[in-house]
C-alpha cells in the first residue's frame, strides 16, 4: 500500500513538472526589443547671440511655436540702410519720369498741331516745307521720350536688386527666430540664453512620445504570422506583473540581418533575423531604451 501511494506521488509530481515547463515555455515572448523615438535635433539657422530661449527638459512643446530668437540688430540696421538706398534710388526715378510727362505733354500738343497742318496742306493752305518741319518735331521728341526710358531702365533695375537684398534679410530675420517644429517632449538642451550661436549649432533635441516604436527582432520562421497593420501585444516590466499595450506593426525589414548582441543569447547571436517596429500609444510609462516583449496572437 505504501508502494502505491509513493508511486502515485511520483507520477503526479511528474506531470505537474511537466506540466509548469510546457506552461512556462509556451508563456515566452514572440520578440524583445527596446523602445525608440524619432529624436529631433533643432539647430541655429543665423549666427548671434541668443536673446532668449523659453526651452526646458523634460517640458512639452507645441509645433510651429517660437520659443526662442537670435539677436538680430544688424539685420535691422542693414534694413534700413537698404531702405534709404531705395529712396535715393526712387527720387531719381521721379525726376527721370516727371520729364518724361513733359516731353509727352509736348507732344500731345506738337500731334494736335501735325494733323492741322496735315489738313491745310491737303486743302493747300500750308506748305511741304511746313509738314516737314512738324514731322521732324514730333520725330524728335518721341527719340526724347526714348532716351528717357532707356535712362530709366537701369535705375529701375538698381531698385528690384536693392529689394531682393531687403527680401533676403527679411529672411535671415525670420530664420533668427528659433521656432519648434514638432509638437513633443524636450530630451536635451544644448544652449542658454545670451549665449553665442552660430549657423547649424545645436540648440535642442526633441521627439514626440505620444506614440513610441518598439523595435523587435523575429526569426524567419516568425515571419509568416505578422504583416504590416496587424495587432500585436506589447508588454513591459511592472511591480507585481506586466503591464500590457495594444501594437501595431508598422514596418518589417526586407532583408535579414545577424540577432545584435543586446537581444539574444550568445548561441542565438549567430541567427538570422528581421528587424520589425511596432507603434505603441504611450500613457507617459514607455520612455526611450525601455525594453519591452512582444506577443504575436
Amino acid at each position: 500500500m505504501k508502494t502505491y501511494i509513493t508511486m502515485r506521488k511520483i507520477v503526479i509530481l511528474t506531470l505537474t513538472f511537466s506540466f509548469l515547463a510546457c506552461s512556462k515555455n509556451d508563456d515566452k515572448a514572440d520578440g524583445y526589443g527596446n523602445f525608440e523615438a524619432t529624436e529631433i535635433t533643432v539647430s541655429a539657422e543665423a549666427n548671434g547671440q541668443i536673446n532668449y530661449l523659453n526651452v526646458e527638459e523634460g517640458s512639452v512643446l507645441e509645433a510651429n511655436t517660437t520659443v526662442g530668437l537670435i539677436d538680430t540688430t544688424q539685420l535691422y540696421f542693414s534694413k534700413q540702410q537698404l531702405k534709404a538706398s531705395i529712396n535715393t534710388v526712387t527720387s531719381k526715378s521721379a525726376n527721370i519720369l516727371s520729364q518724361k510727362s513733359i516731353l509727352q505733354q509736348q507732344l500731345n500738343t506738337t500731334t494736335i498741331e501735325q494733323k492741322r497742318i496735315q489738313n491745310m496742306f491737303a486743302e493747300n493752305a500750308a506748305t511741304q516745307r511746313q509738314v516737314d518741319e512738324i514731322n521732324g518735331r514730333v520725330k524728335v521728341l518721341l527719340e526724347q521720350m526714348k532716351s528717357i526710358g532707356t535712362q530709366n531702365a537701369p535705375i529701375a533695375n538698381e531698385t528690384k536688386s536693392i529689394e531682393v537684398q531687403i527680401e533676403k534679410i527679411n529672411d535671415q530675420i525670420e530664420k533668427s527666430k528659433i521656432i519648434n517644429p514638432v509638437q513633443g517632449t524636450v530630451l536635451a538642451k544644448y544652449a542658454e540664453a545670451k549665449e553665442i550661436t552660430a549657423f547649424g549649432k545645436p540648440i535642442y533635441q526633441i521627439a514626440d512620445l505620444s506614440e513610441m516604436t518598439l523595435r523587435v527582432y523575429l526569426s524567419e520562421t516568425q515571419l509568416p504570422q505578422i504583416k504590416i497593420g496587424q495587432k500585436v501585444t506589447v508588454k513591459i516590466d511592472g511591480k507585481k506583473e506586466m503591464k500590457s499595450y495594444n501594437g501595431t506593426i508598422s514596418w518589417i525589414a526586407a532583408q535579414a540581418e545577424f540577432t545584435p548582441k543586446t537581444i539574444q543569447t550568445k548561441e542565438e547571436r549567430v541567427n538570422l533575423v528581421y528587424a520589425v517596429k511596432v507603434k505603441v500609444k504611450n500613457d507617459g510609462s514607455l520612455k526611450i531604451g525601455m525594453p519591452a516583449e512582444v506577443w504575436i496572437p
